[in-house]
């Protein structure tokens, strides 16, 4: 097929399997390589070019992203222009001489959530402007490339990009049991976020062990398909915070939180400050579509210990040496308490855990047990009540 048409998808004059240079042995290897990297089905050329057009950034695609998920009717026309050119192979009638190609099933299929709605959206389709407006909808719900493939991300400080987690936790709220009020006030606020309403910054802080992590990785799961993704970034890397604010400004279409898990800090740690800066206060104003939500055992985020309160080293005014160390804790809008479970909370959760494992243990068996468990584990909390489920279910 002849691409030199193409204006807003001329990214894809690169891709040699669509290139007439190409020999049709080359073609089907590339082809099938591709199959079953990307885990694709049916009509290879088909599926490979929707891949493309989905993953690989063009005008439009990044136009949306700039222009929190406005574009303009012109770019519209344009981009239609473009689909009528690729039209034989969006509708699967370029057909390969390996017949195979056609009805191709890899050894894994693709399980992108995105990609899949996208190719049973397009099931049907045969008019350039529908094609074009299914493509347009997709890159305003789940971006383009690894902003549509991912729900989290870690930061690269060095590369100054956001690299996908392949393995992401597919936790759910639901699966979270107990603390219903701290899950109402996290969901509220990702809510009203997600929604483009002003929401807080968010820190969870308490025992150990009570979910506080993964209810900020639940909400991924819950808010993905409405355009919220993670980032997190460890505390060595809070100095570049102002590159990857700068980074996911790019992407105004979608919502991140920034996650700092179990974040703390000694007093000659400086790194804290680059915090508070990006919080509120910088000379840069934190983008739109950005929050932090942090988690930590400690409610002022800044240890200080009596050694720092004695006479030989105290301040002149030693009130401003306090309100240093509560500062980064008070610019969290929203500050969400866990409290260990009581004994009767406790076994709630073990009696629930195994519940949906199909398991139901009488109350003085599951009484015995877990309190056995619990002295001679970490504590009474939610890690201690899974670790116990898991060992049962490990000995049955």
């Amino acid at each position: 097929m002849n691409f030199q048409g193409l204006i807003v998808c001329r990214n894809l004059l690169e891709e040699k399997i669509f290139s007439d240079e190409a020999n049709a042995y080359e073609i089907d290897a590339r082809l099938i390589e591709r199959a079953e990297h990307l885990g694709l089905s049916g009509n290879l050329y088909r599926a490979y070019m929707i891949y493309l057009l989905a993953h690989e950034p063009n005008l439009i695609s990044t136009s949306i992203e700039l222009n929190g998920g406005k574009i303009g009717e012109s770019l519209r026309e344009i981009f239609i222009h473009d689909v009528e050119i690729l039209l034989p192979i969006l509708r699967g009638e370029l057909w390969g001489d390996l017949k195979i190609l056609n009805i191709y099933k890899p050894t894994v299929a693709n399980v992108d959530e995105s990609f899949n709605e996208l190719l049973r959206r397009l099931e049907n389709l045969y008019r350039a402007n529908d094609i074009a407006d299914i493509f347009i909808e997709h890159w305003k719900k789940f971006g383009y490339g690894d902003i549509a493939t991912y729900r989290a991300f870690r930061w690269d400080a060095v590369t100054k990009n956001i690299v996908g987690i392949k393995h992401f936790e597919k936790i759910r709220l639901d699966d979270l049991i107990g603390y219903a009020h701290q899950k109402e006030l996290l969901t509220g606020n990702t809510t009203a976020f997600v929604d483009g309403k002003p929401a807080n910054n968010v820190l969870l802080v308490g025992a150990r062990g009570t979910g506080k992590s993964s209810g900020v990785k639940a909400l991924v799961n819950e808010y993905y398909a409405q355009g919220l993704r993670l980032v997190q970034i460890t505390k060595p890397q809070l100095k570049s915070l102002p590159d990857l604010m700068e980074t996911l400004r790019k992407f105004l279409s979608k919502r991140f939180i920034i996650f700092l898990d179990d974040l703390s800090f000694e007093e000659s740690e400086a790194e804290y400050k680059h915090l508070k800066s990006a919080i509120e206060g910088g000379v840069e104003s934190r983008p739109e579509n950005v929050l932090i939500y942090a988690t930590s055992n400690r409610r002022h985020l800044i240890r200080e210990t009596w050694r720092d309160r004695s006479d030989e080293h105290e301040e002149l005014y030693r009130d401003d040496s306090t309100n240093e160390t509560i500062s980064l804790s008070d610019r969290f809008g929203l500050i969400i308490h866990y409290y260990a479970p009581t004994q009767a909370e406790y076994l709630e959760i073990i009696r629930s855990m195994l519940k949906r494992r199909g398991i139901e243990l009488d109350a003085e068996t599951l009484r015995l047990e877990g309190l056995r468990w619990e002295m001679s584990h970490s504590g009474r909390n939610g890690r201690t009540a899974q670790q116990f489920v898991n060992y049962y279910l490990g000995q049955r």
